[in-house]
């Protein structure tokens, strides 16, 4: 007997593990044909390159804003992320606390892509 829910599911008799086992194929078959799809329509967008995502927050505009904003003692950090629009998180990675100019910083004024996760 399988319960849960507020459903109930007798499974003691022959017929009704048959039902049941039709069920679960069903849901399964269902299941690997929304993974099929799912893959195809990837790999389409892949081959008119595409990619997926949200577009990246930082612009060059905002980098050069934020390092003459970050040169400056009196500036908040929280009131130049609530500025740009941007976490801190995103503010450091791209600006040090002096000012200067960091890695992904760099790589978004020289207008290269940033990605992020695994390499290939």
């Amino acid at each position: 007997m399988l319960t849960g829910h507020g459903a109930s599911i007798d499974t003691t008799t022959p017929a009704r593990k048959l039902v049941f086992g039709i069920f679960a194929a069903l849901a399964e078959f269902e299941h690997d044909l929304t993974s099929e799809r799912t893959k195809a329509g990837l790999a389409s967008a892949r081959a008119r390159r595409r990619k997926g995502g949200a577009p990246f927050k930082m612009t060059a505009a905002k980098v050069r804003l934020a390092m003459s904003a970050m040169g400056q003692k009196e500036t908040k950090v929280t009131d130049l992320c609530s500025e740009l629009a941007i976490t801190r998180q995103t503010l450091y990675r791209h600006v040090a606390p002096d000012g200067a100019l960091r890695k992904d910083g760099l790589k978004v004024i020289e207008g290269g892509k940033i990605r992020y996760g695994k390499k290939k």
